[in-house]
């Protein structure tokens, strides 16, 4: 099946969307959050595991996956789906976020990004042409554009200079890109300037690529901040495409953004949280590490069915974390992602009743701090 979306429901209140993304690895209803595999696994995880939760669409890092196993080790071996044995669709990310957080071992030029890796101190020239190279070697349903992106604060002249070579690279990686499939996406940069958004996506729409990511957000700047700039770019970008925000997750942040019509989303944060004994409920987030759940026989969340919640108790939880038993990482995981995945059909379900506004406002925020 050759790549396409279409949107087949609009909440009548916001701008939110429903859609339907088609791969060559079956289709993904949106909203859709995809779980982070970084190196061709989401952590503690089977891939079973999570097409068992309802995932049908993880990413995946074009950076990790060419230092180590190597891009042409993994299309030797039949391709990155056959590799982790995942059935549905792949998006791998270009490896800007990861160039980016190389601070002292990354130099950007106009040809690209010169970095030295992080596993064994070599050198590479990382470029849009490799970047396409990599990404179609490993046989991902969804590509991504190499960008050059900034952190915060920025000025506006870095934050141009960081704009104009996303572009550059843009028609760079467009030309260099040789099947009909995957998709390719770009990114819109910009930093926390408005205009520098406008101007970023207007030049990218005229390039026409397949679908479009919101990039170079939560990297330090405020929260409503954040959304702002997602409110001013996603009206500049085609109706008729995904629009993706990248690494953005809280569960209000991707309400939010689901309101201002996004339809994609990753995020380390609910298998991150997890490992770090974090846990999402109706309720608000858990730390199950509290010694108020030494003796607490119920589940993490009565509201949820997952293998966590019916099986065990936050004692037991907590036991399992107190004694770094990775079977507490695995049950933590699996319950963060149910509730995820949980939370996008309710999404889902919500728009296609018109009701999106008001499921926002019943979803709990509340954090459970830590004991004293």
């Amino acid at each position: 099946m050759a790549f396409g979306f279409e949107v087949t429901a609009r909440d009548r209140r916001s701008q939110a969307r429903l859609g339907l993304l088609k791969t060559s690895h079956g289709e993904v209803a949106t909203p859709a959050f995809m779980p982070v595999g970084t190196r061709g696994v989401v952590k503690t995880l089977a891939p079973e595991e999570v097409w068992g939760l309802g995932y049908r669409m993880v990413l995946a890092n074009a950076y990790h996956l060419y230092l180590r196993p190597g891009h042409e080790t993994i299309r030797r071996l039949g391709g990155l789906h056959r590799f982790m044995n995942w059935p549905g669709a792949i998006l791998t990310d270009s490896g800007g976020f990861q160039v980016f957080s190389l601070t002292r071992l990354r130099k950007v030029t106009d040809e690209g990004v010169i970095f030295q890796s992080h596993i064994d101190g070599s050198s590479h020239l990382f470029t849009p042409e490799l970047c396409m190279e990599v990404q179609e070697a490993i046989g991902s349903d969804v590509i991504m554009c190499l960008d050059d992106l900034t952190g915060y604060p920025v000025s506006w002249e870095e934050a141009r200079a960081a704009s104009e070579r996303t572009t550059a690279w843009a028609r760079r990686c467009r030309e260099a890109k040789k099947g009909v499939d995957p998709g390719l996406f770009a990114i819109v940069q910009g930093s926390v300037f408005s205009d520098l958004r406008r101007q970023s996506a207007e030049s990218l729409t005229s390039l026409d690529f397949d679908g479009y990511a919101i990039g170079g957000l939560s990297v330090g700047e405020p929260r409503q901040t954040m959304v702002e700039m997602i409110e001013a770019t996603a009206p500049l970008l085609p109706e008729s495409r995904p629009r993706y925000v990248m690494g953005v997750g809280t569960p209000q942040d991707i309400v939010d953004a689901v309101r201002l019509g996004v339809d994609l989303f990753d995020c380390v944060l609910p298998t991150r949280n997890a490992r770090n004994g974090t846990l999402f409920t109706s309720v608000g987030s858990v730390n199950i590490r509290n010694a108020r759940h030494k003796d607490d026989a119920g589940p993490v969340d009565p509201a949820c069915s997952c293998l966590l919640c019916s099986a065990y108790s936050r004692s037991y939880l907590r036991h399992l974390f107190l004694e770094r038993e990775i079977y507490g990482h695995r049950l933590a995981t699996m319950h963060n992602l149910s509730y995820y995945g949980r939370m996008m059909a309710e999404i889902r379900s919500a728009i296609r009743e018109n009701r999106l506004l008001d499921y926002a406002v019943t979803l709990s925020t509340d954090t459970e701090e830590p004991d004293d």
